[in-house]
């Protein structure tokens, strides 16, 4: 009898291909690790792909300087289990160096910068490519992306200039200087990534479960309170029990309210919704190619 993969092990099947296609085709790759549940589950694919053997990429997360508190310590327990190179990039650093601009006003953020913080670092550290936990399903700018994607020699990426991925072949070919992202994840939902993250017990932040916040409703979006966000006078703020269904810089994600504490809650809230899982990002509101023009920037 002719064994078939369920839908959750074709999926992984074909992110652990792309990962060693990683490996082959580059001298110096690493991963984008934001601490979110894709880069999470990225990084879990990547061990997976290379046991027993230790994982042959270092993990580099672009730090805002603004980020929870929950993240960050689970990002350094995680590269302590892993036994991974932690490389950091921070955006304070590129401020100082006045490569960077510190946005000013109530709305004011650190995302758009990021994007100038983590070519410096790929830079820096020489990595020629970086593996990323985008999905398709996340938002329009990204489903017109490769699972190989060219930057240009100025980090740039052009959508209209992608090579064709046929039979499974990624081209990994480039010029000095130019690099790649790679998004083995890309087929992936966001229910996926959960019933992956169920089926394979993988931990995370406790920001993903619901929890109690003091919070700040401000334009409809839910942001935590912290010194980071800048008050303004339509702030009304609230203690709530809330989640988070995607973490980033804490001025920008946004909080839902939900009552779900476990992977299997999460599930089923998950199947009833009909909001987009970035509907909550301050940032994606900027302008309707906000996404697009951030990544032809250099962006994630």
């Amino acid at each position: 009898m002719k064994y078939r993969l369920n839908h959750l092990q074709e999926l992984e099947a074909e992110a652990v291909y792309v990962i060693r296609e990683v490996f082959a085709q580059f001298q110096h790759p690493c991963i984008l690790f934001s601490g979110g549940k894709d880069s999470i589950v990225l990084t879990h694919l990547a061990a997976k792909a290379f046991a027993p053997g230790p994982m042959p990429f270092s993990l580099l997360h672009i730090d805002t300087g603004h980020n929870f508190q929950e993240t960050l310590d689970f990002r350094d327990a995680l590269a302590e289990q892993l036994q991974v190179r932690l490389v950091l990039g921070k955006v304070e650093d590129s401020i100082e160096r006045q490569t960077v601009t510190e946005e000013s006003g109530p709305n004011a953020n650190r995302n758009r910068a990021q994007s100038i913080t983590l070519l410096e670092s790929m830079e820096l550290h020489g990595f020629d490519a970086a593996m990323g936990g985008g999905r398709r399903d996340e938002e329009k700018a990204r489903a017109k992306e490769r699972f190989f994607s060219h930057r240009d020699a100025f980090g740039q990426w052009d959508p209209k200039n992608q090579g064709p991925e046929l039979w499974n072949l990624y081209n990994g070919r480039k010029n000095e200087g130019e690099h790649f992202r790679i998004f083995p994840i890309s087929n992936w939902t966001e229910l996926d990534i959960w019933e992956y993250i169920q089926q394979e017990e993988i931990k995370l932040p406790s920001l993903y479960f619901s929890h109690s916040r003091l919070c700040v409703k401000r334009n409809g979006t839910i942001l935590a309170d912290s010194p980071y966000l800048i008050p303004h006078r339509l702030d009304e703020k609230a203690i709530l029990q809330v989640r988070f269904r995607t973490i980033g810089d804490m001025t920008i994600s946004g909080a839902m309210e939900s009552s779900a504490t476990s992977v299997s809650e999460i599930i089923s809230e998950l199947k009833a919704m009909n909001i987009s899982e970035r509907g909550g990002r301050a940032d994606d509101f900027r302008s309707e190619s906000s996404m697009e023009d951030r990544k032809k920037e250099g962006y994630f």
